[in-house]
């Protein structure tokens, strides 16, 4: 084709060239280390990546949390009051229940109490 008295051993040469070309390629793209496989990996990284750092993030946060359970008597009075519904003495504890004009609310639903209305103006 390049050359018009080019022999057919010549061409047979280039075909079969080519071939050995094409089969070398083959594992760069296609094979267990080729490009497509490490761009995979690649993005694979990047989302677990992206999870350890929120994990990470809650993990400091909860360490904290700790810590000022242990450390502080304000926080434990505080999760006390808020999650046990527990009052001091000579403490008035009101409570309001906020019905939907449509029904009654459900029992499932969390209890507004006036501890908790005093802490969200804070």
């Amino acid at each position: 084709m390049l050359f018009q008295g080019e022999s057919p051993s010549v061409r047979t040469l280039g075909i079969i060239l080519a071939c050995l070309l094409a089969l070398i390629q083959y594992p760069l793209w296609l094979g267990k280390g080729g490009w497509l496989r490490v761009w995979v990996l690649d993005r694979q990284l990047d989302a677990q990546q992206a999870l350890n750092q929120r994990i990470a993030s809650r993990n400091i946060a909860l360490e904290a949390e700790v810590a000022d359970l242990r450390a502080g008597k304000q926080a434990l009075e505080e999760r006390a009051r808020y999650d046990l519904g527990m009052v001091k003495p000579g403490e008035v504890f009101i409570q309001i229940n906020e019905a939907t004009t449509s029904r009654s609310a459900p029992s499932d639903e969390r209890v507004r109490t006036a501890a908790m209305d005093e802490a969200q103006s804070r």
